[in-house]
């Protein structure tokens, strides 16, 4: 299960965790954010090798603001704390699956 960022735990589960971590920003009213869910979700629940995170812009813009999201769904993979990948925009399951482990 995804686990909910903010910016309370963000540095903990981001920033100091050992294991890469794929970040989903994303705001409710947004469509694609929607289609990308169900993706993100089953993710996941099929790996132990990446903590999956979701961050919602609207209830922390300044998290948002700190990595320049200027567009949603925004999905940032973190390895040893440091922004390594993006990727604006839906992408298929076995899209996400290669752009988080690979």
């Amino acid at each position: 299960m995804a686990v909910e960022l903010n910016i309370e735990n963000f540095e903990s589960e981001v920033l100091k965790n050992k294991k890469p971590v794929l970040v989903d920003f994303w705001a409710n009213w947004c469509g694609p954010c929607r289609m990308l869910a169900p993706a993100v979700e089953e993710f996941s629940h099929s790996t132990s090798d990446v903590v999956v995170g979701k961050v919602n812009v609207d209830d922390c813009p300044e998290l948002a603001s700190a990595y320049g999201i200027s567009t949603i769904p925004t999905l940032i993979l973190f390895k040893n704390g440091e922004d390594v990948k993006r990727h604006s925009g839906i992408m298929s399951e076995k899209d996400l699956k290669h752009f988080a482990l690979s």
